[in-house]
């Protein structure tokens, strides 16, 4: 049974932000990457902060209809608090979304839920990150092409601008890949 705090809407009192997010190409007929894209908060503060990413995603559509998103997942660790609902203002509608908090979820996943079953897996950059770094990572999560796998996501949120590029993320895969039990040929000499 519920408590009264878990049975609580929790509502923003500012108007939902502009969020700074990045999707890559809809994976519509292709096989299933793990990031559909990257967000940027401006805070950890998951009531300021969500109802933007929300609505944002929800307009996008991202590769289907336009759904409404009515679940979130997100990792304890990245935030400030942890209400369990979250209600949304948007343009033509308000809406209650489900918020489920995991300290199993990598760092800096987060994965919305549609109606109908769509999952949208975002990496979240952490607020305080530099600009120009949080571009990069912004950019290269939009278009991983499937080479980024759950254990990546710290090593990418960790790798300098300069050095966030395609083969970084496939060498970080590969060490990922050796880590689970597979293993790379090694030339050995004759």
């Amino acid at each position: 049974m519920w408590s009264t705090t878990e049975r609580r809407t929790t509502i923003s009192l500012s108007a939902p932000s502009s969020p700074r997010l990045r999707f890559g190409p809809a994976s519509a007929g292709s096989a299933r990457t793990l990031l559909d894209g990257a967000w940027w908060p401006r805070s950890t503060d998951p009531v300021a902060e969500l109802p933007g990413l929300i609505l944002a995603v929800q307009e996008h559509g991202h590769g289907d209809a336009r759904r409404p998103v009515t679940h979130v997942m997100l990792r304890v660790g990245d935030w400030d608090s942890h209400p369990r609902r979250l209600r949304v203002d948007g343009p033509d509608n308000t809406q209650v979304v489900r918020l489920s908090w995991f300290d199993t979820l990598p760092v800096g996943l987060l994965t919305a839920i549609c109606a109908g079953g769509r999952r949208i897996d975002l990496l979240t950059v952490p607020a305080a990150t530099p600009h120009e770094r949080a571009q990069a990572v912004m950019e290269l999560a939009a278009r991983t092409d499937g080479f980024l796998h759950s254990p990546d996501l710290p090593a990418l949120l960790a790798t300098p601008p300069g050095r966030a590029n395609r083969s970084g993320m496939q060498a970080a895969s590969e060490n990922a890949w050796e880590s689970e039990g597979g293993r790379l040929r090694e030339n050995r000499p004759a």
